[in-house]
């Protein structure tokens, strides 16, 4: 009876000390495995990253190419009878070219052109506006006047 209970007794401790063993061994395994995604989870995260800079870089790429469109400066194909033109007070018509400035006075609505479909023009981008000045249209920015292209000859 000694016998079978000593054995007993140790086949007890053998098994429980195997038990906390594989205990350990499955809170080890589950750490790596944890690690392991969360590894996947940065590498995903850097991923998406470059993705976002990526788009981010074409979006910028189209926007330079639609801002080269506006040629700098073009004759007109096509004329547009329009209204006398009178030049703002203290101003007489000029040729325009790009890089200068408009002052002010042509900032006012007379001189703004706001249906530029009907006159054959794309739509100007956000913060410019076109401008007439005697038979040109000039393509200004609103809040600086800094001209960035020049349509010559648009009106009679």
């Amino acid at each position: 009876m000694n016998k079978i209970l000593t054995a007993t007794l140790a086949a007890v401790i053998a098994g429980s000390t195997m038990g906390v063993a594989t205990a350990a061994d499955a809170q080890s395994r589950n750490d790596r495995q944890d690690r392991r995604e969360q590894r996947d989870d940065r590498r995903d995260y850097r991923e998406d990253r470059r993705e976002f800079r990526q788009d981010q870089r074409e979006d910028r790429r189209e926007y330079r190419q639609d801002q080269r469109q506006y040629a700098r400066w073009q004759q007109s194909q096509r004329r547009y009878n329009a209204s006398r033109y009178v030049a703002p007070r203290g101003y007489a018509v000029r040729q325009w070219s790009y890089g200068q400035r408009m002052p002010v006075q042509y900032r006012d609505s007379r001189y703004v052109v706001s249906d530029y479909g009907r006159y054959g023009l794309r739509q100007p981008p956000r913060g410019y506006h076109y401008v007439r000045s005697g038979n040109d249209v000039v393509l200004t920015a609103v809040a600086t006047g800094l001209i960035t292209a020049v349509i010559a000859g648009l009106f009679n």
